[in-house]
């Protein structure tokens, strides 16, 4: 962990925004075309716009806001957007603040409060008519203005949703002026998004980090390193695969999670 800023008395209102964006990767297999309707339902189902409403409500409790309006839409035939508007409470001036640097709770320890900006979700199945690979991908936005840090709800969202690959960006925006009038464009230490994860998510993920420490801009990807086959089928296990067939299905999870993870189309090595 970097070392933490020496804490800074305000003028006024925090005026710095920070913005946590996440896409969260689910990847499965699906060998029938039924097999593959059934998975974008159930993850109609399982990420429906009510459930996704639930886990951003933790959201705002984790990072300590308060709601001030939800907006929320399923699609037809797939996929779910949920908006929620959130604010600080109110802080007087001189005001002094440093942020948190512990990690955030994982999904069974949540704690509470919250309140300023807004936080959204959207979600996109999809499945592939020829090879049977199926991919779910969430995206997902923090973004705060004032004391409250999106970071908190950093390693909540990893392991709510069924995070095969993840790619994050932070960036803090504008500047917010001390008591002497002297402004500052960060009003934290960080190097890195690994700093606000726990041990046991990095330990799960290889990681690669792009970072412009000059402009505050923060980048990590994220790949799960172990993978259990039977995870990645739907609809099936491997007991109802030959040696053969189960070479090629995860030869075809592992070119998507690869690709996906690297942003580019791996060369055909047939």
């Amino acid at each position: 962990m970097n070392k933490p800023f020496d804490k800074i008395k305000l003028h006024g209102f925090n005026n710095l925004t920070k913005s946590l964006s996440f896409s969260i990767y689910d990847i499965c297999y699906a060998k029938t075309e039924q097999q593959r309707k059934e998975y974008i339902e159930y993850i109609d189902e399982q990420y429906s716009a009510d459930r996704l409403t639930d886990i951003l409500g933790e959201v705002v409790d984790i990072i300590g806001a308060n709601i001030l309006s939800v907006a929320r839409q399923d699609y037809e035939p797939q996929g779910a957007s949920v908006t929620i508007l959130v604010s600080e409470e109110p802080v007087e001036a001189p005001q002094t603040y440093v942020i948190d640097e512990a990690p955030g709770p994982l999904p069974e320890s949540v704690v509470a409060h919250l309140d300023k900006s807004h936080i959204c979700v959207h979600t996109y199945p999809e499945a592939h008519p020829d090879d049977g690979i199926c991919t779910f991908r969430a995206d997902i936005e923090v973004s705060t203005c004032g004391i409250i840090s999106p970071l908190k709800a950093l390693n909540f969202l990893i392991h709510s949703l069924e995070s095969d690959v993840v790619t994050i960006d932070y960036r803090v925006r504008g500047f917010t002026r001390d008591v002497n009038g002297v402004k500052h464009y960060i009003d934290h230490a960080i190097n890195s998004i690994q700093n606000y994860m726990t041990e046991d998510t990095k330990e799960l993920y290889q990681m690669m980090d792009v970072n412009v420490y000059q402009e505050n801009l923060f980048h990590t990807k994220m790949m799960l390193k172990e993978t259990d086959l039977n995870t990645y089928l739907f609809g099936l296990s491997t007991k109802d695969l030959t040696d053969t067939e189960e070479d090629e299905i995860r030869s075809k999870l592992n070119r998507e999670i690869q690709e996906i993870f690297y942003g580019r189309n791996l060369p055909d090595t047939e």
